[in-house]
């Protein structure tokens, strides 16, 4: 399946007229029943088949849904075949209105009608969660991305440029006052990742030398930010795609490159259109999450959202429920950027002082099919399961490997939260099911309770699922491990040397108490 996206924003009146090609493919036996999302009020104006080979026998709406009735058209046609093979087609939509304005993107989304500082317009749009039916008529599931690309033209006035996704194929002028930008992706892109960028916008590029050979690199920011954005994009970039590409593997978009565009808002994982909007500081908005001082070291929007090309946008999730999968491993990203320039104990610090913005309300994975997400706990406490999960491996290189592997594996693919739990363990060579089970399906961090009862020591844990059983080293670094169950365990020593080592190691998430 592939779009093709022709928008034209009013921005005086809020409000946009599009046209958007659908090219699919049908499947023998297939529901001749088609869903298309488009979120109200926007209207759809025609659905025309765009070739004789099928007709539509009606459409209609259901609130935030079309249906189309093709009748027993796609039925005869593959009749026709006399084969069991799939068949393309395509449909052209005309649609209209004026689509949800965002209140606070990019979490509270919609199509975005701001002006930068010298009063041009600024226009956006930020659409994960809510879905890009907000803006487009699409079959809005991440499960159902195009997995053949898409293409979007945007029409805009002369004064003002229009940035898409993936490559510019052509900028032509209508002889009216506007011109049309037209970008193309070529690999699978998720729905809410296509977006268009309309401003006042400067743009320069670089290449990187990469795993794949040359990355070409784009970067469009507000024309008065050209300076700030050069060095700030400069010291950060090239870095990062470096950092990256050892631990996770070559970034899975050469085809498309990479891009940075200054936005309305704060950020967002725009597939090779990654949106920017930290204004040039470093931290998240000057702030650092991990309360170190590491985190001031570089740009959160930078190496957060970019890390996203990986775990979002490479391996996609199938539900939001899963999302921890984009955003668990993306915080965990932080970490091990920080690692790579400033040494293991710095990444360490780092992601143990995030422990503070946990604050294990509700699961980490939320309820399937009904297009909701888990706890916000899917960042920090998805990136602290991830680091003490390393340490259960207790193999750095092979833990890489599979972060690579998992890039690799899933290449371009939607996938479930077990596939990668069950990927983890398949390449550990541990069973890891208990540790994913209570980071990402309680909202309880395992206590390991113990007692020293003259020289012997007693422990357990306990506010964990049935059957956890982690092993924990104790004291940082250290040699000694203990392998707790449910059940009381038992080992005996000095009194000095309990008392010693009774200290579990802080790169585990757990907590410890002393009966």
């Amino acid at each position: 399946m592939s779009y093709y996206i022709d928008v034209t924003p009013d921005y005086k009146t809020k409000t946009i007229i599009g046209n958007v090609w659908i090219h699919f493919k049908a499947n023998p036996g297939t529901n001749k029943i088609m869903q298309i999302d488009l979120q109200e009020p926007l209207l759809i104006d025609s659905i025309i088949p765009v070739s004789n080979e099928i007709q539509i026998k009606k459409y209609w709406r259901e609130g935030n849904v079309y249906f189309i009735d093709f009748g027993t058209t796609v039925f005869k046609t593959h009749a026709a075949l006399g084969s069991n093979s799939s068949k393309s087609y395509s449909l052209k939509i005309s649609y209209h209105g004026k689509p949800r304005e965002a209140r606070n993107p990019p979490w509270d989304g919609g199509w975005i009608w701001l002006k930068d500082k010298n009063k041009n317009p600024w226009m956006s749009a930020a659409c994960q969660g809510l879905g890009a039916s907000v803006w487009y008529p699409c079959k809005d599931h991440q499960s159902d991305e195009p997995d053949q690309g898409a293409s979007l033209a945007i029409t805009v006035p002369d004064s003002l440029s229009a940035i898409g996704n993936g490559r510019l194929k052509e900028k032509k002028s209508n002889d009216n006052g506007t011109s049309t930008w037209v970008w193309e992706v070529k690999d699978p892109i998720n729905n809410y990742n296509i977006i268009p960028y309309i401003g006042k916008y400067t743009n320069w590029t670089d290449t990187y030398d990469g795993e794949k050979g040359k990355l070409d690199c784009s970067y469009w920011v507000l024309d008065y930010n050209v300076e700030k954005a050069k060095k700030q994009f400069g010291r950060d970039v090239h870095p990062m795609l470096k950092a990256f590409e050892y631990w996770f593997g070559p970034y899975p978009f050469y085809e498309d490159g990479f891009k940075l565009v200054e936005s309305p808002h704060l950020g967002m994982e725009h597939q090779s259109a990654v949106a920017y909007g930290n204004q040039y500081r470093d931290g998240y908005l000057g702030m650092d999450l991990s309360h170190t001082g590491w985190g001031l070291k570089w740009d959160f929007i930078i190496i957060h959202e970019s890390g996203h090309e990986w775990f979002a946008n490479n391996i996609t999730t199938k539900d939001i429920a899963d999302m921890w999968v984009h955003e668990g491993f993306t915080a965990y990203s932080e970490t091990l950027f920080t690692e790579y320039y400033y040494g293991k104990e710095a990444g360490r610090d780092y992601v143990i002082g995030t422990r503070s913005e946990i604050e294990n309300d509700r699961p980490v994975i939320g309820p399937y099919g009904v297009n909701k997400e888990g706890s916000g706990d899917m960042y920090y406490k998805g990136s602290n399961m991830l680091h003490t999960i390393r340490q259960v491996i207790n193999d750095d290189s092979l833990f890489r490997q599979i972060l690579r592997g998992l890039n690799k594996t899933f290449y371009h693919q939607t996938v479930t939260s077990k596939q990668v739990e069950e990927y983890f363990s398949k390449m550990a060579k541990k069973d890891l099911s208990k540790i994913f089970d209570q980071y990402l399906r309680t909202k309880n961090v395992p206590v390991l309770e113990w007692k020293i009862t003259g020289d012997k020591i007693s422990y357990r844990w306990t506010n964990c699922v049935k059957g956890f059983n982690m092993p924990v080293r104790m004291a940082d670094g250290g040699s000694t491990w203990l392998y707790p169950a449910t059940e009381w365990k038992s080992v005996t020593g000095t009194k000095d040397f309990l008392d010693n080592n009774m200290k579990a190691d802080r790169n585990f998430f757990i907590t410890t108490k002393k009966l």
